[in-house]
């Protein structure tokens, strides 16, 4: 398959490089808003609307915007993006709004959304950058969303609502504080780092940890990738 088919970049953020549980990014909201499933939730979709629509404009204006003002282009449009979100929610979902608070706004500073842009969608055609953020931003929902999930299920014995629990279950309270996060976040980190070994273990190939370079960025020796984060000219031997 064509790795800038819409299907492999879903597949790709979903499974292969998910932000939160392949490329541990986007720890801040990932600890913060994951006191239950539906504020992970509702964090993971006003991200994934931000990355797609922010993917999608960089990708149309990366011949135009110049080399040296890249950063703060993409900074500027994320900001746009994410202004519009928080007003919707706070003018139609006041719930969601109240319950994510500061950590709305913060999405700007996120690093899957200012690293795809830089990484993947800088470089690519308008439709994989799309599809680029929409399955990075599924990925990243569907993280925060099962994190939240099993904090609320151990620490409330609900989830969205529902009481299953039986009347004697008495809650882990610690799982909807702060270090429920750790926990629940480290255990799931734990499977997904024995699905990996299961399948190299199976002859596959499981060894790129990518973030839309050709390599392993998890563990890329390469400076080349921070001189270009960082803007370095061309021409000139170190970073600026």
């Amino acid at each position: 398959m064509n790795q800038n088919s819409a299907g492999e970049r879903l597949y790709n953020g979903i499974f292969k490089e998910n932000p939160t549980l392949v490329l541990m990014l986007g720890m801040c909201p990932t600890l913060a808003v994951t006191t239950s499933a539906m504020n992970g939730l509702g964090m993971g979709l006003t991200t994934m609307v931000v990355l797609a629509l922010s993917n999608a404009i960089i990708s149309l204006l990366r011949n135009i915007i110049p080399d040296k003002v890249r950063i703060p282009a993409f900074i500027v449009i994320i900001a746009s993006f994410v202004t519009v979100v928080e007003m919707v929610l706070q003018a139609y979902l006041p719930f969601l709004y109240d319950a994510l608070g500061i950590y709305i706004p913060l999405i700007v500073v996120n690093c899957i959304i200012l690293g795809r842009a830089e990484s993947y969608a800088s470089k690519h055609p308008v439709i994989p950058s799309l599809f680029d953020g929409i399955g990075m931003g599924l990925g990243f929902s569907a993280a925060l969303t099962m994190i939240g999930a099993v904090r609320e299920i151990l620490g409330a014995g609900e989830v969205f609502g529902f009481h299953f629990m039986p009347k004697s279950y008495v809650p882990f309270s610690i799982f909807v504080l702060a270090p429920g996060a750790f926990f629940v976040l480290a255990v799931l980190t734990a499977i997904q780092n024995k699905i990996k070994i299961n399948g190299e273990k199976k002859g596959r190939d499981m060894s790129k940890i990518q973030s839309g370079c050709n390599s392993d960025c998890a563990s890329c020796g390469d400076s080349g990738c921070a001189r270009r984060f960082y803007g370095e000219s061309k021409g000139e031997g170190e970073v600026k």
